[in-house]
């Protein structure tokens, strides 16, 4: 059975995971000057999975990207600028792998980050979706999704979707009602 995993490329080993998703978070973290690498890298997931739940309705809108930049930004204190050029990277490696590497990516993410820093990534998770004024419900899940990746426990991401309860596109009224 390993050897038709690994032929299948989702052998679950940890060097398979790392050198999965070395590539495309070296190349965003290489653009994320001035911190550590491993501050870049940490950075780099952040970038990965916000650009994760842009794309979960298949289409980036552009104040999707300017939400994203400005997590970048606030969270991480990024100039504007390299912020920018780290998700024009995690888009085209989001759109190019087809989030085949979605989980392993916010996998090492959750490794790495307190509670503080997942809670502030679902945060920002939920502005991103709702930077075009609606969260759709295939982006809600993908946030209940890396919540629970992350080991969040339901109530936590629960309690910030709330904050964000006149975004969601399921409890909007449908138009004539």
């Amino acid at each position: 059975m390993s050897s038709l995993l690994r032929f299948l490329g989702i052998e679950k080993g940890e060097a398979n995971q790392g050198s999965q998703v070395s590539e495309p978070l070296d190349r965003i973290a290489g653009e994320l000057e001035g911190l550590s690498p491993e501050r870049a890298r940490f950075y780099a997931c952040f970038a990965y999975v916000l650009t994760r739940v842009a794309e979960a309705d298949l289409r980036i809108e552009d104040n999707e990207i300017t939400a994203m930049e400005h997590a970048l930004v606030e969270v991480a204190g990024i100039p504007r600028e390299e912020a920018g050029l780290a998700i024009r990277i995690a888009r085209s490696e989001v759109e190019a792998l087809g989030g085949s590497l979605n989980y392993l990516v916010t996998q090492e993410f959750g490794r790495n980050s307190s509670k503080e820093e997942k809670l502030q990534l679902i945060e920002c998770l939920y502005a991103v979706a709702a930077a075009d004024d609606s969260v759709t419900g295939a982006e809600n899940n993908d946030i209940m999704s890396i919540a629970s990746e992350l080991g969040l426990p339901r109530q936590d991401a629960l309690a910030i979707r709330t904050r964000f309860r006149d975004k969601l596109a399921e409890l909007r009224p449908l138009p004539g009602e």
